[in-house]
């Protein structure tokens, strides 16, 4: 896994909690925590910070996973805007995953093992995103997509019955979305 995602993790981690907190998740988890975000890490280390976050937090490991998508999105947002300012709506930026933003993520950081998604997009209240990763990280999927919608001053609803953590081959996930009252 790459780095950036790593620094990430590190900082809504920091911004949220503060940097002690994030020096425990190293110490609970027995990592260093010296991330460059071009270099390559296993999966495990991240695997075994999120372990640490959920038993601190005494939460499942899928909302601490979930949790940081959400909170990842306004950082992303700010490190690449050239992503995000192209669009006002969360749909037709998640449609671009596949096309643009993985293959510049790709450019950006080499080797970057991304998740694969299959867009259909057929109905104009529905966006099904089959989601592939050898990495399982699908609650990270919902969460990037909760915080995009954030983004873009929109609500989503997320329905997942089709789950590789079930025994299913791909997720498969079921979008609608709506305005934000102004309020909210």
């Amino acid at each position: 896994m790459k780095g950036i995602v790593f620094n990430l993790l590190e900082e809504v981690v920091s911004r949220r909690y503060g940097d002690d907190t994030w020096d425990q998740l190293l110490d609970a988890a027995g990592l260093d925590g010296a991330y460059t975000s071009l270099g390559n890490y296993p999966d495990a280390q991240l695997f075994a910070l999120v372990a640490a976050a959920s038993t601190a937090l005494d939460v499942p490991a899928h909302a601490v996973v979930r949790w940081f998508g959400r909170e990842a999105i306004p950082l992303m947002a700010q490190k690449y805007p050239v992503f995000f300012d192209r669009h006002t709506q969360t749909r037709p930026f998640l449609t671009t995953l596949n096309s643009i933003i993985h293959p510049e993520v790709r450019k950006l950081y080499p080797g970057a093992d991304v998740p694969d998604f299959v867009m259909d997009s057929s109905s104009p209240d529905l966006l099904r995103m089959d989601y592939m990763s050898a990495r399982k990280l699908c609650a990270f999927a919902e969460g990037l997509i909760e915080g995009a919608a954030a983004h873009f001053g929109e609500r989503v609803s997320i329905t997942h019955d089709r789950c590789m953590h079930r025994g299913d081959l791909q997720c498969q996930l079921e979008l609608t979305f709506e305005r934000a009252p102004l309020d909210a």
